[in-house]
């Protein structure tokens, strides 16, 4: 259930995450990863940073291959008069087979606590590219290890499917606090069997994809269907518009989309990012929405707010239902694989 936070001019929805009061809107630092978003001065970073805290966003994501996330993140968090009032959530991705040991395990794991400047995880996410290769099984025994040893306050998952989400959620009960996944108005996989699992085991959703890389924003509308090879595009946008023009349906279909979300905007002074955010948070499995923020560059920090404000009616829900029952998103599982499978 939600609940709300007055301390700010809107009211800020949270939820519980573990030991964690967070808020259900998560600045995303994938973007640091790469030049190919822009680049900007680490200080204009942490000034940024600063920026989404002081208008409440206090839970950041990054993760082990973010380029240098990890570091300003602790760099920012330790200059704060009270840093335990921000969460870091950040992930060790096992990409290639690798021998599992509690060294090898504890050495990921403290490795994210200097590069953090913190004496225990907040969020460790934990992802695992080989599902033939059982040694997830073993490397969570040992994070539940470093967990019980303070090293780590919470473990989630990231990209798992809904069966290895069961498997693991049924081998370790109660620990299990998330799973980090892609969901929107174009992807909605995790309402078929990820929806099961993680009502039975209570896991909470951390979503990002939520914004299709940026194009579900009123800049798209009416703009005809972009050259993926022009240069024009980041990285995210050239792989959600091929996810909307082959797997979902069509760029005709998704511009009828976006005048959905537009036309719902208007009705209550929302953006369309704004609506296709509500629309994703008010499923009862997602706990928070990530927004990738290309920090120092340029972000959207304070329209983001609007989210909390904005509740959508059943006939609102209706209109956008019928556009994605005209899509191919119920079919996704089938033809691309569930969560993750894209990255596999």
């Amino acid at each position: 259930m939600a609940t709300y936070d007055d301390q700010h001019e809107h009211k800020h929805e949270t939820f519980q995450l573990g030991e964690f009061t967070v808020p259900r809107l998560w600045t995303g630092l994938w973007q640091l990863s790469s030049n190919a978003w822009g680049t900007a001065p680490v200080s204009k970073v942490r000034q940024a940073m600063r920026r989404h805290v002081d208008l409440g966003h206090t839970a950041f994501d990054m993760a082990d291959h973010y380029g240098s996330a990890e570091i300003i993140f602790g760099q920012f968090r330790v200059s704060l008069e009270t840093p335990a009032s921000v969460v870091g959530a950040t992930k060790w991705c096992v990409f290639k087979s690798t021998e599992v040991t509690l060294e090898v395990v504890e050495e990921a794991v403290r490795q994210r606590m200097e590069r953090m400047r913190t004496e225990r995880v907040d969020l460790l996410q934990f992802h695992w590219q080989d599902y033939a290769d059982k040694g997830y099984i073993q490397a969570l025994e040992y994070l539940s290890q470093l967990k019980a040893r303070g090293l780590i306050a919470a473990i989630g998952l990231c990209n798992f499917d809904a069966v290895r989400t069961e498997e693991i959620c049924a081998h370790f009960p109660g620990m299990i606090v998330s799973n980090q996944v892609p969901f929107s108005v174009i992807d909605i996989r995790v309402l078929y069997a990820m929806k099961d699992v993680c009502s039975k085991y209570g896991v909470k959703l951390l979503t990002y994809g939520t914004l299709c890389g940026g194009f579900l924003a009123e800049r798209w509308i009416g703009e005809p269907e972009p050259d993926p090879y022009s240069g024009s595009l980041n990285p995210s946008q050239r792989k959600y518009l091929d996810f909307i023009v082959k797997a979902w349906g069509s760029w005709e279909l998704f511009q009828d989309l976006l005048v959905v979300l537009h036309d719902i905007g208007q009705l209550h002074g929302a953006s369309v990012s704004n609506v296709a955010t509500r629309w994703v948070l008010d499923h009862p499995i997602v706990g928070a929405v990530i927004v990738g923020a290309r920090l120092g560059c340029t972000e959207h920090a304070a329209d983001n707010l609007n989210v909390y404000k904005l509740a959508l009616t059943a006939a609102d829900r209706a209109q956008i239902d019928q556009v994605i029952a005209r899509s191919a998103g119920s079919r996704l599982n089938e033809t691309i694989g569930d969560c993750g499978s894209e990255y596999r």
